[in-house]
């Protein structure tokens, strides 16, 4: 008994010890925090009242509260009142306004796609109109963002619309009514092939997976075999709709993803909890360096399960999860609260978020960085950062020229005018082309209007000629780097022929938006789609295609 007395005694001991441990801990946590918020106010203070200039409250307590963010991870953001619409709207898919997406070309705000069934497509606005006024405020000087607040607004409500329409004397103008606008998550399904189907996710918005269920159904009803789920610069989205769309394909019962954080209690694991539309359909499913987060967790999900084979390049890299918390004055903090984890126990999040590519996606890990997973049916698969596809297929990068030409609406303008001129036709995407004929026209079109560019090779040069002239060695370069800008210059020259290929292709996809819009522009574009046509390979060889799905 004494000894039991004095066992308990300890455990007591240890307990209370252990307690104030963490009490004083926290203790301590709370007083550094009180400690800084006080430092943080009075210095704020002196700066207000003896700064030499007059501060603005907003803009800098802005770049203070955004510079401590930027500290955390990149997806961590303080959402201010006059920013919380667009934050819902990128999170729902949903907004009230005309269904229509703008942009800028030389000084001039124009329509760049009209959505199906919107007000702005019912009430005659096309592709091609240029925006003069909204609600008779001229929209010259406005930019994209300014335009776009302009169209938004409460549903219901009417606004005047005035364009420019090319071969239209007269401006044009419309009374159109807001209405609720849901951004299709699925702009496309159709069939690549005899027996090949083809779905285009675009987002994970509310509504995604329904939209996916529906399409593979009535795909399988005009005879598709085989499945090929294009994922390819998908951002994410809702968590939800990336757990509905996996559970088309696996079996219901089956986790899908986890999440771990801090907070214990908000752990979960998410499973299917639906039947699945198929389990069996041979399936490919293409990623590349933009598919993210949810993207990337529906991936993940049918690599780790063997359920399909994975086609392009390896995934953003992006596993947390966010939530929001609301802050006074209407403003809203998005932070990270977790990490994901899909079935075989990996996390696609990169393992730090500073050796990112240029475009955001995760850059190269070292392997021993890496730790080794396997898929249900035992192949190796890795973490680290994103998900590696099992066929890689290299990315298409336009060539500069073909950039410019698009950037400074030249090939947007040109389809315009086509379309204008060929109202009586109603072109086939599966079947049109850019022949010689229509790309001479093109060509001469494009005479005496400014083009030129600056390429990644010509940047280069001139950072050598600024290092070259401070180490003092331009003198003796010169002839050479004159030498080599005159190849550059004349080898410019020849671009439009060089890269005629993918500038006829740009082209023909431009035209096919104006008769058929989304739809026209993502089927004309199989042709030439190496990820598209390397899937149909793929799936049409069954040996091959089970081949990669089995353990080496």
């Amino acid at each position: 008994m004494k000894l039991q007395r004095k066992i308990g005694i300890g455990l007591l001991i240890v307990t209370v010890f252990a307690l104030f441990s963490f009490r004083a801990k926290l203790s301590d946590r709370y007083f550094e925090i009180i400690k800084n918020l006080d430092i943080f106010t009075t210095l704020y203070k002196e700066l207000n009242t003896f700064y030499v200039d007059e501060i603005n409250p907003s803009e800098l307590l802005g770049i203070g509260i955004d510079a401590m963010l930027n500290s955390l991870d990149p997806y961590t953001n303080y959402i201010p009142e006059d920013r919380i619409e667009d934050y819902r709207i990128m999170s729902t898919g949903q907004y009230g306004g005309i269904g229509t997406a703008v942009g800028r070309f030389d000084g001039k705000t124009v329509v760049l796609m009209t959505f199906e069934g919107s007000p702005a497509e019912e009430a005659g606005i096309k592709i091609g109109d240029e925006i003069l006024e909204i609600n008779n405020k001229e929209t010259t000087d406005l930019d994209t963002d300014e335009v776009n607040t302009l169209l938004k607004g409460q549903i219901g409500t009417a606004l005047s619309v005035t364009i420019k329409r090319t071969g239209e004397k007269k401006d044009l103008s419309f009374t159109i009514k807001r209405d609720r606008i849901n951004i299709e998550s699925v702009p496309y399904s159709g069939m690549v092939s005899e027996d090949v189907g083809y779905i285009r996710l675009t987002e994970f918005s509310n509504g995604a997976g329904a939209e996916i269920r529906s399409a593979l159904i009535s795909l399988k009803e005009e005879g598709a075999k085989k499945i090929i789920l294009d994922l390819r610069g998908n951002p994410g989205g809702l968590l939800n709709e990336a757990i509905e769309v996996s559970n088309i394909f696996i079996p219901k019962g089956k986790e899908v993803v986890s999440t771990k954080g801090k907070i214990e209690e908000w752990n979960k694991t998410y499973t299917a909890n639906k039947n699945p539309v198929d389990i069996h359909i041979p399936l490919a499913v293409l990623i590349s360096n933009g598919s993210a987060s949810a993207s990337e967790i529906v991936a993940g999900v049918m690599q780790d399960y063997d359920r399909g084979v994975l086609i392009g390049q390896k995934s953003f890299g992006k596993g947390l999860v966010q939530a929001t918390r609301p802050l006074s004055y209407n403003s809203q903090l998005k932070l990270t609260t977790a990490k994901y984890y899909i079935p075989s126990g990996r996390c696609i999040q990169a393992i730090d978020y500073s050796h990112r590519n240029e475009d955001g996606s995760v850059g190269k890990i070292p392997d021993s960085l890496k730790s080794e997973f396997q898929t249900a049916a035992g192949r190796l698969v890795y973490d680290g950062g994103g998900v590696s596809p099992d066929v890689e297929v290299q990315g298409f990068n336009y060539a500069p020229i073909t950039i410019q030409l698009i950037k400074n609406g030249f090939i947007f303008n040109f389809a315009t005018e086509y379309y204008y001129s060929h109202q009586q036709e109603v072109p086939d995407p599966k079947t049109f082309e850019v022949d010689d004929k229509l790309f001479n026209e093109f060509k001469n079109w494009l005479e005496g209007k400014n083009y030129n560019y600056e390429s990644d090779t010509e940047r280069a040069i001139a950072e050598l000629i600024e290092e070259a002239k401070n180490d003092k060695y331009y003198n003796f370069l010169e002839e050479e780097i004159t030498s080599v800008k005159s190849e550059i210059e004349a080898h410019k020259a020849k671009d439009i022929e060089a890269f005629q290929d993918e500038i006829r292709q740009a082209l023909k996809e431009e035209i096919m938006a104006r008769y058929h819009k989304r739809q026209g522009m993502i089927q004309s574009s199989f042709e030439t789609d190496e990820e598209v046509n390397e899937a149909i390979r793929v799936l049409d060889d069954s040996g091959f295609y089970e081949s990669l799905l089995v353990s080496k």
